[in-house]
């Protein structure tokens, strides 16, 4: 993890705490039982018929296309995909949400049955400006972020029981992704600019988000801290710069929440990040300028499979060679292997990584030439646990 530890606590500790398994630490290099297995799931074959190439015993299908019936439907999707997440159904399917990162903004869901087909598509988000990513929450919303100087948290009801919710509170700023720690009953916000910062929302009654304090990290010759923002509202002051010592993170972008501990990525860097709040410590995962494996470049949304055992970070890349590339958390981030490339559609970026609940899909976007979400099933190294079921 190249630029060490920040928050006082040495390494071994840090990453105990962060991959849950027993580590240990020698000559700068991560060692664990797994290091000798390769994560990688082969070579990528040739592009199939929908332009991607994947490995063997995958195979996908274009669920949407921008401008066109979603099949089985009468929605027609959105421009620019970008952030999405799934959830489980109670007859045993599931929804993927996917934002719209145009100017008109919004978001966007497609329903699917326990078979996998299509049996719904609708807006759940309407009347809003350049909604890039969000994050799903532990009760079955989902966070739709703003991209733009002062953008605002959306609370959406995937299902369509619920009516959408600002939650002025969060925050208004260059909003990008949202991750909900359901341990601490906190949600980690991070700012696509280049002086961004990390921003924690405390609810004053979790897990209602109407109320509470938004912090920013801070840090004092490695003391990591959280500092109230004593103007969520950011103005006439934006809201990154009314605290003295703030972390800055260079184009915060995707944030994911795993089990004891967050991860989320900086585009200006190309730099994957570890927070693990049981210590308060702050590393690097994954560096393209330090990694051995360095394969992976434009990182921007990442989505983690919820798993208790050996996993990867899949990030989308914004350009680059267009892929999804897995990087290893078991090794500390020292393997990453490109999973999937898509073919053919110049100037666009990947988006919206996110798995089904069983673990055995993942759905993602091309955003532009033109907007697509595309599913690849196959046998994920998941383990997949769901999550709560709503509706």
């Amino acid at each position: 993890m190249g630029e060490g530890i920040a928050g006082g606590h040495d390494r071994r500790s840090f990453l105990r705490f962060a991959l849950g398994t027993g580590l240990a630490v020698a000559g700068g290099s991560v060692l664990t039982a797994c290091e000798s297995i390769s994560a990688d799931y082969g070579g990528l074959l040739p592009a199939d018929s929908n332009g991607l190439m994947l490995p063997p015993g995958f195979t996908s299908r274009i669920v949407a296309t921008t401008g066109s019936t979603v099949p089985g439907t009468t929605h027609t999707w959105h421009t620019a995909p970008d952030g999405g997440a799934c959830f489980p159904t109670n007859d045993g399917g599931w929804i993927y949400v996917s934002n719209s990162e145009a100017i008109a903004g919004g978001a966007g869901m497609v329903r699917f049955d326990a078979t996998g087909a299509v049996v719904d598509a609708r807006s759940i988000l309407t009347g809003t400006l350049g909604n890039c990513a969000g994050g799903p929450t532990p009760w079955g919303t989902w966070l739709s972020c703003e991209e733009w100087p002062f953008g605002r948290v959306w609370e959406c009801d995937p299902y369509g029981v619920n009516p959408t919710v600002e939650r002025p509170a969060m925050g208004k700023f260059q909003h990008e992704a949202a991750a909900v720690d359901p341990v601490n009953h906190h949600v980690y916000l991070t700012e696509d600019r280049t002086d961004g910062g990390l921003y924690r929302f405390v609810p004053t009654s979790y897990p209602d988000l109407s109320s509470g304090t938004l912090e920013i990290l801070t840090d004092v010759g490695g003391a990591l801290s959280w500092a109230t923002v004593p103007d969520p509202d950011g103005q006439p002051v934006e809201t990154r710069y009314q605290v003295p010592n703030t972390k800055i993170f260079n184009g915060g972008e995707g944030i994911w929440y795993r089990p004891s501990f967050i991860t989320f990525s900086t585009k200006g860097d190309n730099k994957i990040w570890i927070y693990v709040p049981g210590v308060n410590g702050l590393g690097v995962l994954y560096d393209d300028n330090t990694s051995p494996t360095p394969v992976l470049s434009g990182v921007d949304n990442v989505t983690t499979p919820s798993t208790p055992g050996p996993s990867h970070v899949f990030v989308c890349e914004d350009g680059g060679n267009m892929e999804v590339v897995a990087v290893d958390i078991e090794t500390g981030g020292q393997s990453a292997f490109v999973f999937c490339r898509i073919t053919g559609r110049l100037g666009s970026e990947v988006t919206g990584a996110a798995f089904s609940p069983d673990g055995n899909r993942l759905y993602f976007s091309s955003q532009r030439s033109p907007g697509e979400t595309f599913e690849v099933t196959g046998p994920f190294r998941t383990h997949a646990t769901t999550t709560t079921t709503t509706a």
